[in-house]
Order: structure tokens, then C-alpha cells, then sequence
């Protein structure tokens, strides 16, 4: 894992808090965050749901975004998606 300080992807990053929000609604939020960000940009996603660590890494996989890096924190899961298409 990366450390937090570090970037783990190019292009500008965009922070979506998505915290006390549970999955489905935090996948659907973040798919629409993704659709409007240029291609190489970063969408940087703080979960509070455990439930994340299984569904943002398939939503990354099924739509073919690239899941730069994943960080657990004191309850807090944090998602690095870089948009590729």
C-alpha cells in the first residue's frame, strides 16, 4: 500500500466523501462521479461501509477503471479509481 501522503495515480484527484453511506448507493455514486472526470484523472473515494473492500474493487474491475490503491484507516476506507476510458 501506498503511504497516504504519496499519489497513487496521475492527473487531478477527485474526493468524493461518501461516508455513513452504504453500498449500493456508494457504487452508484461513484460511477456517476466518474462518468463527467477526464480520462487519467483520479477519483478518490472515503468509504465508512466495510462492505467497499469487496464492491468498489468490482466495480473498478467490471467497468475497467484502474484501482490504483486501497487504504483502511480507523474505519475508514479509502479508494484510489484512475478513469481509463
Amino acid at each position: 500500500m501506498m503511504d497516504a501522503m504519496t499519489e497513487p495515480a496521475r492527473g487531478d484527484a477527485h474526493v468524493l466523501d461518501l461516508r455513513g453511506m452504504r453500498c449500493p448507493y456508494v457504487v452508484l455514486r461513484a460511477k456517476k462521479a466518474i462518468r463527467d472526470m477526464p480520462v487519467g484523472d483520479t477519483l478518490v473515494l472515503e468509504c465508512t461501509d466495510p462492505l467497499t473492500v469487496i464492491d468498489i474493487p468490482h466495480f473498478a474491475s467490471q467497468t475497467g477503471h484502474r484501482l490504483a490503491d486501497q487504504q483502511r484507516r480507523d474505519g475508514l476506507y479509502i479508494y484510489w479509481i484512475v478513469k481509463r476510458h
